[in-house]
């Protein structure tokens, strides 16, 4: 075989395998997709106190594993159990009042009834002169001043109806309906939350980290001061549109952690975002702003779906969030499923070197 036919066939051989692979780089684009951009996600929750305090207590180490309920650091309790201790003596002090109310109440009653059975008497006395003036028994002196007594009397009787009923109305409602216990317990209570708050416990499961927290900071309300990376987790992965045209929740995949070389988990895509930031219309009140771009070739659209692990959900969690990986999709059955999972393979060894 002369040079030039050496040449020749180098020169189809490569023809054939660059054909092969842009053959294959379509057809698997559709039927094969696969994206390197996937990464592990925790959700990381700030912790922030309710109340503002020093700090007192660090209970929990970096890196250090805590359950949903769990005290992490406390604060200075002083000045909340005296709002307390206050806000007890308060209720007291309302319970007492509403007993002297009671009290007050009661011998005002007493008076309206003992000033109404004297308005009474003096009632009969009137209707009784007016029977005797006709026979000049008593004088038109003596039936003045007992009508003037017994108007006295009346006014008497309505100024103790008026105060009796200031005291009722001061009273208020009986039981734990009043409205001075009312106020006086959710001051109570009020204080106990607060109280409660100066410990503060972790709102998932999950892993303390970056704690840089101790004892004699001073903690602000609502400030964060801690990072709490939760136990849950969520698999995220960048496709091109055109990737996932035959995609949808419950497709089948399999991903693959960089930090797992050799291992090959599968999965199932959960589902997919409905857009991307820039598809993101703000009504601001600006006007339109078209992109300009020059590039007769422009950069693909990339969307996000998310995924979850057939039953190695302890493998997840045990991942850092960022981690990366690499995921495999199948969207159809046969041939095409069978070379994805050889490709998935043999990208779980590839992992090993680098």
């Amino acid at each position: 075989m002369t040079p030039d036919q050496v040449f020749k066939r180098w020169v189809h051989g490569a023809i054939v395998v660059f054909v092969v692979a842009f053959v294959y780089f379509i057809v698997a684009d559709i039927w094969l997709p696969l994206s390197a951009q996937a990464r592990v996600m925790h959700p990381v929750v700030g912790i922030a106190p309710d109340v503002s305090g020093q700090v007192t207590q660090v209970l929990v180490q970096n890196n250090q594993q805590v359950k949903a309920g769990d005290i992490l650091f406390s604060l200075d309790k002083q000045s909340y159990q005296l709002a307390v201790d206050k806000a007890e003596l308060a209720l007291e002090a309302a319970q007492q009042e509403n007993t002297q109310l009671d009290a007050s109440i009661a011998s005002a009653q007493a008076s309206v009834a003992a000033y109404q059975a004297q308005a009474d008497e003096l009632g009969l006395e009137v209707k009784r002169l007016q029977q005797l003036i006709g026979s000049r028994n008593v004088s038109q002196q003596q039936l003045d001043k007992a009508a003037a007594n017994y108007q006295a009397a009346l006014a008497q009787v309505d100024a103790a109806k008026a105060q009796a009923n200031e005291l009722v109305v001061r009273r208020g409602e009986p039981g734990e309906a009043n409205l001075l216990l009312r106020q006086a317990a959710n001051t109570l209570a009020n204080g106990r939350l607060n109280l409660q708050y100066t410990d503060v416990r972790a709102k998932v499961d999950g892993v303390m980290t970056n704690l840089q927290l101790v004892p004699g900071n001073y903690a602000t309300a609502g400030k964060t001061l801690a990072a709490l990376v939760a136990n849950d987790a969520d698999i995220i992965a960048d496709f091109r549109e055109k990737s996932l045209t035959r995609v949808k929740a419950g497709t089948a995949a399999s991903v693959i952690f960089d930090g797992l070389p050799g291992q090959v988990f599968a999965a199932t895509v959960r589902a997919i975002d409905a857009g991307v930031k820039d598809g993101q219309l703000s009504a601001d009140g600006s006007l339109a702003n078209p992109e300009s771009s020059d590039r007769w070739v422009r950069d693909a659209q990339y969307l996000r779906l998310h995924l979850t692990l057939d039953d190695n959900d302890a493998v997840l969690a045990a991942l850092p969030t960022g981690a990366r990986a690499t995921v495999q999709l199948y969207p159809a059955a046969g041939p095409a499923r069978w070379l994805g999972q050889a490709q998935a393979r043999f990208i779980s060894l590839l992992h090993y070197i680098y």
